[in-house]
């Protein structure tokens, strides 16, 4: 049993891990994390704040080990029975409907798999926050759409909204939401599945420009 200061230190851990988070330092986060953890380990955040670390770095494994330590120390049920379904093998209902769309859409097999790495990602990340998918129409919808935007194949948001039997108006808040959420950006890595990213060519640039910075400070 952690005592009152062991807890106050982890807390400052988990605060800690959390803006390492929203600023992208994983490594960091996942430290802090894993600290607060080792200090109070019966404080079930700590677990999925962990888990949402480690997904966002690409780490499953680690991000599914680290729900199962959230799920056996959490006390909300509902909230138990989301995140249990991540560990099952059907597909939901989002995941079904994606799927299908896509594909009558011709859409790639590498950007469907993009579309499924998205929504199961989102799940993880928006941590506590209600995630209310009994219509899975506008979320498959989103998704779409999002994966669509990060790889340059892009539709009209009335297109999609029709394509799913939805209104343009709730496809565009939960994209919003994705973008948000996962901090998704243009040509984002994790979701892009075309052959050459344009980031590439930025990265290689400023990798240059750094280089002929210091070479022109240089005395």
């Amino acid at each position: 049993m952690a005592s009152d200061a062991d807890k106050r230190k982890a807390a400052q851990l988990n605060e800690e891990g959390l803006l390492r988070y929203r600023h992208w330092e994983l490594d960091e986060a996942i430290a802090a994390f894993r600290k607060a953890i080792e200090i109070n380990p019966e404080q079930p955040d700590y677990h999925l704040n962990l888990a949402r670390a480690l997904v966002r770095y690409g780490d499953y494994e680690g991000t599914l080990k680290a729900l199962g330590s959230f799920l056996r120390l959490e006390s909300d049920p509902d909230l138990v029975e989301r995140f249990e379904r991540l560990f099952g093998t059907a597909l939901d209902a989002v995941e079904s409907l994606l799927i299908t769309t896509m594909l009558e859409r011709n859409m790639p097999l590498e950007m469907i798999g993009s579309s499924i790495q998205m929504w199961m990602e989102y799940r993880i990340a928006v941590g506590r926050h209600p995630l209310d998918a009994r219509n899975p129409a506008p979320w498959a919808a989103a998704v779409d759409l999002t994966v669509r935007k990060v790889n340059f194949r892009e539709v009209p948001l009335k297109q999609i909204a029709e394509w799913y039997g939805t209104s343009p108006s709730a496809v565009r808040k939960r994209h919003l939401e994705l973008i948000s959420t996962l901090d998704i950006m243009p040509c984002d890595y994790r979701y892009f599945r075309q052959e050459q990213n344009p980031l590439d060519k930025l990265v290689e640039a400023a990798s240059m420009f750094e280089e002929l910075e210091e070479r022109f400070r240089k005395l």
